[in-house]
């Protein structure tokens, strides 16, 4: 005899579950009952998990506790036979590398490379009053763009500290969607829900319904043209169209983490593989999240968890540009407005080190011998041939000036410098 341990929306999750139980020896049954309609993507598949009667109490404890925690996305098997390293971040098994950072990195900046991007969380909201809630919710702008076009903006609380960073897309007059970080999913969503108040909008979680591949580097547009029914020359720089590739229908837009030029597909999780593979077919190699964050810190990108967080305002992370003061009320201007009228106390700026040593995260800086911040983030950048670091420290330190990082109890001089650290080939806002 069979029992239902789990009923899910979409195919993934189950085949997750299925995986994770597989571990412990316990036999899965996966079957399809209802179609769930997605919101972007259309119809997928509400499946149940049956597990024997005499192992239910068992799975059914596993998936309550610490083993249902790490999840998979939808190319994970690919990644295994790929032969990555394979690691555990924000909640999902992740590929590291697959032949190397430095190698990766490298394709990227000077070729193409493509990243599997699934874990990312995705909130489709819908309604009359979608816009205008959208622009209440975030810091930027988000009225006055136009529909195809994306936002980058960060999401903040009552004190003007990041929720997340997040991109918004402008889809059609009453639907919006979220792009949120991994690790955020669960907490973002319950923050806008609870935003959502006096708001005549519907929100959905899709992010398990939705799978994400972002193809980066400058020869990323003369590979994929032929296989898509769009034209990407008219897909500007933060802005998308609804299309297809490879025969599969999704959002396809002109963005990425890496600084340079490139494309992010979102298209229905079950189709994933079909793309990826096709992409494989072409000669893109992939890569993982190692090279990934080389790139986006030499971009002069921020990373949520590191450079930022719950207790750092966008102003201090140096992106003042994302806070539009004058467009009305957001959720946290009178936080955000009063440091600026008070003035910054600390700020996030660039170093770069001439040395072989890497300031990692969390090191102290000094300047003049007394202690003015920390190492949010920092690596050694191939692209570069020298170490670069954010560093969260005080306001009055300037461009130019030398400070020092502690590391393995040396003090070690090191510039602030402006970035971003290095200019790709990205595009330039339409």
């Amino acid at each position: 005899m069979w029992k239902i341990v789990k009923t899910t929306v979409g195919e993934p999750e189950a085949r997750m579950i299925e995986k994770l139980l597989a571990v412990y020896n316990i036999p899965v049954i996966v079957q399809q009952t209802d179609l769930f309609v997605h919101p972007i993507f259309g119809s997928s598949a509400q499946c149940e998990v049956l597990v024997p009667e005499d192992r239910y109490e068992e799975a059914y404890n596993i998936l309550q506790g610490e083993g249902s925690t790490v999840k998979y996305t939808p190319l994970y098997e690919d990644h295994v036979r790929l032969g990555a390293k394979i690691v555990e971040f924000a909640g999902y098994y992740m590929p590291l590398q697959y032949d190397g950072i430095v190698a990766e990195v490298e394709r990227v900046r000077k070729e193409v490379g493509m990243f599997d991007v699934s874990h990312m969380g995705e909130f489709v909201c819908e309604g009359p009053d979608t816009v205008r809630f959208a622009n209440y919710v975030v810091t930027n702008d988000f009225g006055s763009t136009d529909f195809g076009d994306i936002i980058y903006t960060a999401m903040c609380n009552e004190n003007g500290g990041f929720v997340d960073d997040l991109l918004v897309y402008k889809i059609a007059p009453e639907r919006i969607m979220f792009v949120v970080n991994a690790s955020n999913i669960d907490k973002d969503f319950n923050h806008i829900l609870k935003l959502s108040n006096g708001f005549d909008v519907r929100l959905t979680n899709v992010s398990d319904d939705t799978g994400l591949i972002a193809i980066q580097g400058p020869k990323t547009q003369e590979m994929l043209q032929p296989y898509t029914d769009l034209n990407l020359d008219e897909i500007g720089y933060y802005s998308f169209k609804e299309g297809s590739i490879f025969d599969v229908s999704g959002i396809i837009s002109r963005t990425g983490y890496t600084g340079e030029d490139g494309f992010e597909l979102y298209i229905p999780a079950n189709q994933t593989t079909v793309a990826w593979r096709k992409l494989l077919e072409l000669g893109i190699r992939p890569a993982g999240l190692g090279a990934r964050d080389v790139l986006r810190l030499e971009a002069g990108l921020l990373l949520y968890g590191n450079d930022m967080d719950d207790t750092v305002t966008p102003l201090e992370a140096s992106i003042p540009w994302a806070v539009k003061f004058e467009k009305g009320d957001f959720y946290g201007k009178e936080a955000l407005l009063k440091q600026k009228e008070e003035g910054l106390k600390r700020r996030l700026r660039g170093i770069t080190l001439e040395t072989k040593l890497v300031p990692r995260h969390e090191m102290e800086v000094f300047k003049d011998g007394q202690k003015i911040g920390y190492v949010t983030s920092g690596t050694f950048s191939p692209t570069l041939g020298k170490p670069i670091a954010f560093v969260m420290i005080d306001a009055n330190v300037k461009i130019g000036d030398t400070v020092q990082v502690l590391i393995r109890d040396k003090y070690v001089d090191a510039k602030v410098v402006k970035t971003p650290f290095y200019r790709g080939s990205v595009r330039s806002r339409k």
